[in-house]
């Protein structure tokens, strides 16, 4: 018998960080555990990221656009077939007019996106759009 999930308290967000690079996976789980309360789960790969979209129920997802094997627009399209509603917030080291275009292909698919931001997202960044 498995043990029933802790709840979190209530003012703790759940957040999935989806980047195929550790480094940068570390950082903005440091980044966002000194701008407040989030339950942070990381993910290196866009295939592990779908599986634990259901398993972590996040309210924010912060998505890479450049990933090896699905790219972030192939997840971001796969995010919202499986039914993803919380807000999601796209980080590449594209320029910005590509960076723009995914955003509004994101909408188009009825995601809520709170930004657009190129590689690195300073803190300020970052706390501005998970406030959005």
């Amino acid at each position: 018998m498995t043990p029933a999930p802790t709840a979190l308290p209530s003012s703790s967000q759940r957040v999935l960080v989806l980047d195929d690079d550790r480094f940068v996976l570390e950082v903005l789980e440091e980044m966002l555990a000194g701008i407040g309360d989030y339950h942070v789960a990381t993910e290196l790969d866009a295939r592990s990221a779908l599986a634990r979209l259901d398993e972590h129920a996040p309210d924010i997802l912060i998505c890479d656009l450049m990933l090896p094997e699905m790219d972030g627009i192939e997840f971001l399209q796969a995010a919202a077939g499986q039914g993803f509603s919380g807000r999601v917030i796209l980080l590449s080291a594209l320029d910005d007019s590509l960076r723009e275009a995914a955003g509004e292909l994101a909408r188009a698919l009825g995601l809520r996106v709170s930004g657009g931001f190129r590689k690195p997202i300073g803190t300020e960044q970052l706390r501005r759009a998970l406030e959005c």
